[in-house]
């Protein structure tokens, strides 16, 4: 196909949505596409200058009438004016609200000619759709898009229920970068880190929200530490952090449990875990758990959502309930005192990550929509 001019929005700040539309950005450039980055701030994962990527800083000014700032109509008029500055052909925006209704208002503003897509991740349906008084915005912003894709099929199969939608919605799975870097020392990195060679190493990542039921995993932390000598990392940040600290030193876990914070290397921190505990209550994908699996550790993720769509039960890792924490426990020691297994599910797991989620099919799906958005368009053209 022609390279295209695609302008891209999303959350810029650390989380799945965010990773994943920025690395889609730099797929598309290196394969020749010039690709606009309309966004509240640099993106997270924009961490050095890239070749045919451009970033447009999306600046809101308060004013006294208001009393909250627009964000979302300075967003759309951002989008306008990169539109009609350097002559996009397409806006692939993430999430629905604010910004599928953003580029629904900028596709207006610049004459009507750029192409919509939006890529739902899951908090616009699986939460803010649940507000009624949302509902109808966010439905409006999915109608006016010209394509729609979503992260799972549970994804697609809950927007439809939820806001009664009947148009056609794809669904394109999240995926890993084709090149991933991990420490060639990991036995250097596991002593910086104060881990001990004969303990095992489990990892949660998350944004510390309460849907992602953290306090489960140090529940099952707490039980596997009493069985088998470990440590738990913690990658992320939030707003339950401050109560995920209190609880590690109420059981008495704070020499066990390392609070890493937000970082941008996961892969080499990740690397150097066993097992991966995702226990969440609410996950449209698990984009944590296919970053484990792309590293070869085992992932003992919940029956919830887009997780056994990702996770491959008994194979790449083990299901188990909501809300069961015992049950979490015991999955993973399972894993852990079983060596062959281990290793035959970490072998599945990095198989199924490379092969089930490759990048650069995932990104000739995306690259096919474009194309079919834009044949239509230019069709109608010929047509009038």
């Amino acid at each position: 196909m022609r390279t295209l001019k695609i302008g891209i929005t999303c959350y810029p700040t650390v989380g799945g949505s965010g990773v994943v539309a920025t690395e889609l950005g730099k797929r598309l450039a290196e394969k020749g596409h010039e690709i606009h980055f309309i966004t509240s701030s640099l993106p997270f994962r924009l961490e050095r200058a890239y070749a045919n990527i451009y970033f447009h800083e999306v600046e809101v000014n308060q004013y006294q009438i208001f009393r909250y700032p627009p964000y979302d109509l300075t967003l759309a008029s951002k989008m306008a004016e990169v539109t009609e500055k350097h002559g996009l052909d397409l806006l692939h925006v993430h999430y629905a609200v604010p910004h599928a209704v953003s580029a629904a208002l900028a596709k207006d503003m610049s004459g009507g000619d750029v192409k919509v897509m939006t890529t739902l991740h899951g908090t616009d349906i699986t939460v803010l759709a649940h507000d009624p008084s949302l509902q109808n915005i966010i439905r409006y912003g999915i109608n006016r898009s010209d394509k729609v894709t979503a992260v799972s099929r549970f994804l697609v199969n809950q927007t439809r229920d939820q806001l009664d939608i009947s148009r056609h919605m794809e669904p394109i799975y999240n995926f890993v970068p084709p090149r991933i870097s991990v420490p060639a020392n990991q036995h250097a990195l596991r002593r910086w880190y104060g881990i001990k060679d004969d303990e095992d190493v489990i990892v949660h990542m998350s944004n510390f929200r309460p849907v992602k039921r953290v306090e489960d995993v140090i529940q099952a932390f707490c039980l596997i530490r009493k069985e088998k000598a470990s440590k738990l990392l913690l990658i992320g940040d939030g707003q339950e952090r401050h109560s995920i600290e209190k609880l590690v030193e109420a059981k008495g876990l704070y020499d066990d449990v390392l609070f890493l914070g937000n970082q941008s290397r996961i892969y080499e921190l990740v690397s150097l875990a066993d097992v991966m505990l995702l226990l969440s209550e609410k996950e449209s994908f698990g984009l944590t758990a296919l970053e484990a699996m792309a590293v070869g550790v085992p992932v003992i993720g919940t029956n919830i959502g887009g997780l056994p769509e990702v996770i491959s039960d008994g194979e790449t890792g083990i299901i188990c309930p909501v809300y069961d924490y015992q049950a979490a426990a015991r999955a993973a020691l399972s894993v852990l005192n079983d060596q062959a297994m281990h290793r035959r599910m970490a072998d599945a797991a990095r198989a199924r990550a490379f092969s089930a989620f490759n990048s650069e099919t995932i990104v000739a799906n995306y690259e096919n929509l474009y194309a079919e958005m834009l044949e239509l368009h230019e069709h109608h053209e010929q047509k009038q």
